[in-house]
């Protein structure tokens, strides 16, 4: 056998091999991978609950249907918390990503976004910060959906 024959033997082995790896690994875990999903923790100001409401229904939800229309998300939701103590939240923001892979860029996206709902990433930063004046913002976590085989 020449030197080449033994190189491509060699090489079609290995790949044999690690497809046959792969596929054991995939059938060793009970799961799936899934979408990603973030969670932004609210708390709307003591009497600003219905204004923080109507942001959401017009720049945030025009910024979550840009995002969906230009395959930066998959899914967004808004839901209502009952908050145990002031430092709870009464308002999370739920935001649904195919993959880990569609945060990538995700300050560009960010910034196209604001341009095209609020006209510049200017006019954004200082919206952000008057909506300070009717919530607070908690913190957020990142977590990825596990699916069950």
């Amino acid at each position: 056998m020449t030197m080449n024959k033994i190189r491509l033997a060699a090489g079609a082995v290995f790949a044999c091999l690690a497809i046959a790896s792969a596929a054991v690994q995939a059938a060793d875990h009970a799961y799936s991978e899934g979408p990603v999903v973030n969670v932004a923790r609210i708390r709307t100001i003591n009497g600003h609950f219905d204004d923080y409401m109507k942001y959401l229904d017009t720049v945030w939800k025009q910024s979550q249907e840009a995002a969906k229309k230009a395959g930066y998300i998959t899914d967004y939701q808004v839901l209502s918390v009952e908050a145990r103590n002031e430092s709870d939240p009464d308002i999370l923001l739920v935001v649904t990503y195919k993959n880990w892979a569609a945060l990538d860029g995700a300050l560009d996206k960010g910034d196209a976004i604001a341009k095209q709902v609020e006209g510049s990433v200017e006019a954004s930063a200082h919206s952000f910060g008057d909506r300070d004046k009717i919530r607070r913002t908690l913190g957020s976590t990142t977590m990825q959906v596990l699916n069950l085989k």
